[in-house]
C-alpha cells in the first residue's frame, strides 16, 4: 500500500491548462525516453522550455534529431541526444548508459518513463509470440531495468521526481501491451511504496495515464477516427511538468488519470 502523502494532488484535469512559474526546471537534469515523436517529444520540448537540460532517449534517430533542430530554433537549452533500442538493451547496456550519465552530469533531477509500443491489435488466438516479447520487453522490461540503474543518480538530486506513462487498456486486443502496462502500474506503485516521502531516500513518483492523444500510435491503430477526435500531445504536457517540478514537493504514489472513455479536447 502506497503511503499516503501529506496533502491531496491535483487531478489530471485540472493540470491540463497547468502554467508554471518561469525557470520551473531551471538548472535540473532530466531524462525522457521515447522523446522523438508523440508525448515525450511534447515533454522534452516543454521541460527544455522551462530551463531543464534534457536527455533524450529514443531509436528514431531521425526524430531526435529533429527535435533538436526545433530546439535549436528556440535557442534552448541543447539536449544530449541517446540512441539505444529498448526492444534489444540489455541489463549491462542501462549500466554503462547510467555510468555514463553519472560521469557526464553527477545526477539525475528527473527521468519520465514514456518510450512504448503497441504493436497491431490482436484477437488473443492469434497473437504473434515475437510481438509479445517486443511489448513485454519495451513496456515493462526496459522501464524496469533502466530505472534501476538510474536510481543511484536520482538519489543524488535533492529533489529527484520519477515519472512512467501509463496506459490502462485492459481489454480486447491489446496483448502484451495491455500485459506490460499493467505491469508497469504495479512497478509504479512498488517503488513509490520503498522511495516513500519519509524513507531514507525519498524519490517522488507519479504515474499519467492522459487517455487517448493524437499520436502516430494512436492513429496506426485507429485509422478511421477523426484527427481531431482527441488532444494533441502538447496539451497533455502539464502534468508531466507539475510532477517533475517543486510545485509536486510532498506528493509521490500519485497517478494522474482521465476518467474512462473520457474525450478530452482544447478550449
Amino acid at each position: 500500500m502506497t503511503p499516503k502523502t501529506a496533502r491531496t494532488a491535483p487531478t489530471l484535469e485540472e493540470l491540463l491548462p497547468y502554467a508554471p512559474a518561469p525557470g520551473l526546471l531551471k538548472d535540473r537534469i532530466i531524462l525522457v525516453t521515447g522523446a522523438a515523436e508523440g508525448i515525450g517529444r511534447a515533454v522534452a520540448l516543454a521541460c527544455a522550455r522551462n530551463g531543464a537540460s534534457t536527455v533524450l532517449l529514443d531509436v528514431n534517430e531521425a526524430g531526435l534529431e529533429a527535435l533538436r533542430a526545433d530546439m535549436t530554433a528556440e535557442s534552448l537549452p541543447p539536449p544530449e541526444l541517446v540512441l539505444m533500442d529498448l526492444a534489444t538493451a540489455t541489463v549491462a547496456d542501462y549500466r554503462k548508459f547510467a555510468e555514463t550519465l553519472g560521469e557526464r552530469y553527477g545526477r539525475l533531477d528527473g527521468l519520465v518513463n514514456n518510450a512504448g509500443w503497441i504493436g497491431a491489435l490482436t484477437p488473443f488466438e492469434h497473437v504473434n509470440p515475437q510481438d509479445w516479447n517486443r511489448a513485454v520487453t519495451v513496456n515493462l522490461l526496459a522501464p524496469f531495468f533502466l530505472t534501476q540503474w538510474c536510481m543511484r543518480l536520482l538519489a543524488r538530486s535533492a529533489d529527484p521526481a520519477l515519472v512512467f506513462s501509463l496506459h490502462d487498456v485492459r481489454r480486447s486486443f491489446w496483448g502484451g501491451y495491455a500485459v506490460a502496462k499493467a505491469g508497469l502500474d504495479a512497478l509504479m506503485r512498488i517503488i513509490a511504496d520503498e522511495y516513500h516521502p519519509q524513507s531514507m531516500h525519498p524519490v517522488r513518483v507519479f504515474g499519467i495515464d492522459t487517455g487517448p492523444v493524437n499520436t502516430a500510435a494512436r492513429r496506426r491503430n485507429y485509422p478511421g477516427e477523426r484527427p481531431d477526435a482527441h488532444p494533441s500531445p502538447e496539451y497533455m504536457v502539464g502534468p508531466y511538468l507539475f510532477a517533475l517540478g517543486s510545485e509536486a514537493r510532498g506528493l509521490s504514489g500519485v497517478i494522474l488519470a482521465a476518467q474512462a472513455g473520457e474525450t478530452r479536447t482544447p478550449g
